[in-house]
């Protein structure tokens, strides 16, 4: 992730595929039917961050307490990931991934850096030693930042500070910094338990960015507008395209803490994968989940009728965003979940030999060097000009052959490439900008919610028995927080139904105030 540079500078402390494995007791759509349910089961409706981790806290529970519990995962879609998924250059395996969804995680989170070590997998990690990165309003660029040696460091740093002061980076890395700190309380013993994000935002001090967006709250805290609006811009676009001055910010925040960006080098879906295949959760992909009603009006038991037929759960765990899942629930829980927008993002991967984008675009001279990554601010158009036509270009290296497969280690002088937009972009603009394209794969995702300034959040429980990971979505929206989200709703759910959870019956801090020293790695969840 080039854009991750010039962030850097300032946040020193600061974010189709088959099974290779087989999954235990996988079931198709042709030979699924269960019988009354003993031992009792629980159902998680998605395979992404949320549902694949929320399988692995209760198998956690199931290991260290004895609960008697089994799990049955479903999944619309042939594969696990969600929205962390790959593809592969040519659509030949032999080449180095792609990342086509979410790309990375920080050192702050904790749970993901935890699990590639327990689950052995290889990290990547994103140093821009020789990287560029320029910023984009749509007619020049306002600012070019370089890497590598010393001096070209210093001069980049001059060029920050003469263009937007001392004042802004400092006092953002502040703001940063101090959001980082409280996030990592949530990884401590300390660490509370929530069924309403308000007050959880409220404990942790979060209440006045997610009610204001990221440029009033910057500006309201002594940071340079100009520095909001095309730096931290910047980061908001390539993150999760939105602009500071519509997302909250707890979002602009969030998209600032890079420091430590790492993924793992065969994909980041390995990461939820790993989580099922420890969980001995049974998982149905290809599965529809139609409907999730009451098994009676007196029951605390709930039916699951899917694509595939029917089953009764003594708990249910719903990890995917309710308005997209097209999923019938009793009208008296479907209203409590209000419709949440997202945004539509066009991610298209390329294959080019141009080194670097082409300067004619960009109304360069034919030998003048374009960044190798190109980040976008929306300043220009809000000034009457031209709104950028793209959030973000970035070369992610030469088209490399995986380690150990046959044939050159590197293809014929190609670069791979990535393209964030909120339309589609032509072949004739690749085309414009790239010259020779070899290879182009599109996708348009329902990418991330419109993180707007709110007070107001979903319940995370929807009754007795059946709780919503994706409540936490509008008010943190990562691959990392999808984990803590989980690790919450299991926790609430094993304590209402099996008087325990992850870490045995703890509720809450007040009722351990003997508690005794841990260790500085400790993670809620993994270590208690």
């Amino acid at each position: 992730m080039h854009h991750l540079l010039i962030y850097s500078l300032f946040i020193g402390s600061s974010l189709a595929f088959q099974f290779p494995f087989s999954i235990p007791i996988f079931r198709s759509k042709d030979s699924f039917h269960v019988e009354e349910p003993a031992p009792p089961r629980i159902a998680i409706v998605g395979a992404g961050a949320g549902g694949t981790s929320a399988a692995f806290w209760i198998s956690k529970a199931k290991e260290k307490f004895g609960i008697d519990v089994e799990i049955d995962v479903y999944e619309r879609s042939d594969y696990v990931g969600g929205r962390s998924t790959v593809v592969y250059p040519y659509n030949d395996t032999t080449f180095t991934p792609l990342e086509l969804g979410a790309s990375i995680f920080v050192d702050a989170n904790k749970n993901l850096m935890r699990a590639s070590k327990e689950f052995n997998l290889t990290l990547t990690t994103f140093d821009d030693d020789d990287s560029d990165t320029g910023i984009w309003d749509g007619q020049h660029f306002v600012l070019v930042v370089d890497s590598g040696s010393y001096l070209k460091s210093w001069w980049t740093t001059l060029k920050v500070l003469w263009r937007y002061g001392y004042t802004a980076p400092t006092r953002t890395k502040a703001i940063v910094q101090a959001m980082i700190d409280r996030f990592l309380g949530l990884y401590t013993p300390e660490s509370p338990r929530w069924d309403d994000i308000s007050a959880f935002s409220e404990k942790f001090q979060w209440v006045s960015m997610t009610n204001q967006t990221a440029s009033d709250f910057l500006e309201g805290n002594g940071v340079a507008p100009l520095f909001a609006r095309e730096l931290v811009e910047a980061a908001t676009r390539v993150n999760y395209g939105q602009n500071v001055d519509k997302i909250h910010a707890l979002g602009g925040a969030i998209s600032m803490a890079a420091n430590g960006a790492s993924g793992v080098a065969a994909g980041n879906f390995h990461i939820f994968e790993q989580f099922l295949k420890n969980s001995s959760a049974k998982v149905f992909l290809n599965t529809n989940v139609k409907e999730i009603r009451r098994k009676s009006d007196t029951s605390s038991l709930w039916t699951v009728y899917t694509s595939a037929g029917s089953q009764t759960y003594k708990g249910v765990v719903l990890a995917a965003p309710f308005h997209q899942t097209n999923i019938t629930l009793p009208s008296d829980l479907a209203e409590l979940i209000p419709p949440q927008p997202y945004v539509h993002l066009h991610v298209t991967l390329l294959t080019t030999r141009s080194e670097r984008p082409r300067p004619g675009y960009f109304g360069l001279a034919s030998n003048a060097q374009v960044p190798k990554t190109i980040l976008s601010t929306y300043e220009g158009a809000r000034a009457g000009g031209v709104e950028p036509e793209f959030n973000s270009i970035s070369y992610h290296g030469k088209v490399r052959r995986v380690e150990g497969d046959a044939g050159d280690a590197i293809t014929d002088s190609e670069w791979a490439v990535k393209i964030f937009s909120q339309e589609r972009v032509s072949d004739e603009w690749l085309e414009t900008v790239f010259g020779n394209v070899s290879w182009v794969y599109r996708k348009l995702w329902q990418a991330y919610p419109m993180l707007l300034p709110t007070s107001e959040f979903p319940p995370v429980k929807l009754d007795q028995g059946f709780y919503y990971v994706n409540a936490f979505e509008p008010f943190i929206s990562t691959m990392e927080t999808e984990t803590l989200a989980a690790r919450n709703v299991v926790d609430l759910l094993l304590h209402e139904e099996f008087g325990t959870g992850i870490c045995g019956s703890l509720l809450s801090e007040s009722e351990n105030a003997t508690q005794t020293a841990v260790p500085t790695d400790f993670v809620l969840g993994w270590d208690c």
